[in-house]
């Protein structure tokens, strides 16, 4: 189905651009969200009307959103789940949980701005990219941790998911390494 974009979609096009895309997309998604407007000649002529207007729109959404940005952009937001020892969450942090943590911070994001390929499932330090705007895009930093202590030693740099945080304990070299030490030595001593 060919439709008239009224605003800027990624992987897309630009507003005022006519794309095809299936029809399922097009009469589940693009129309029913004001994002499309069928291609025929009525609508086009409809399109180029109202041109301004939608410009004029677009920009001030662009403009709240570059406002937002300036706020969230690297961000650190904290997120207590209970693990297991190896750092394996027992749930997984979705984009649902992000947005609910980033909104309880005092900003409006929709779980569908939230750009997470696949749920998090292990403690530690995660990047997640937010959409404000198909034009603003801002980073923000998830810290998983089990207890909020945890999430201040991962943020001065600690890995909780090593054996010396896990059990206590230095990491043993391996058996190359002690070999070369040794080999170092005999060729010193030769």
């Amino acid at each position: 189905m060919d439709v008239i974009l009224l605003e800027r979609i990624s992987r897309l096009g630009q507003m005022g651009d006519t794309v095809k895309v299936k029809d399922g997309y097009a009469r589940n998604f693009l129309l029913p969200q004001g994002k499309a407007l069928r291609a025929n000649e009525g609508n086009k002529k409809r399109f180029e009307a109202q041109r301004a207007q939608l410009e004029a729109r677009n920009l001030e959404r662009k403009s709240e959103a570059q406002a937002v940005a300036e706020k969230l952009d690297g961000k650190n937001f904290i997120v207590v789940r209970s693990a297991g020892e190896t750092g394996q969450l027992y749930g997984s942090v979705s984009t649902r949980d992000i947005a609910d943590i980033v909104t309880a911070e005092g900003f409006s994001v929709g779980r569908n701005q939230v750009e997470l390929n696949t749920p998090i499932k292990t403690i530690g330090l995660h990047t997640v990219a937010i959409a404000l705007h198909p034009e603003v895009e801002v980073t923000v930093t998830i810290n998983i941790a089990r207890s909020t202590e945890e999430a201040e030693r991962q943020t001065k740099g600690e890995d909780l998911t090593s054996a010396e945080a896990i059990y206590g304990i230095e990491e043993e070299p391996l058996a190359e390494e002690i070999l070369d030490d040794e080999d170092l030595e005999n060729e010193d001593n030769a």
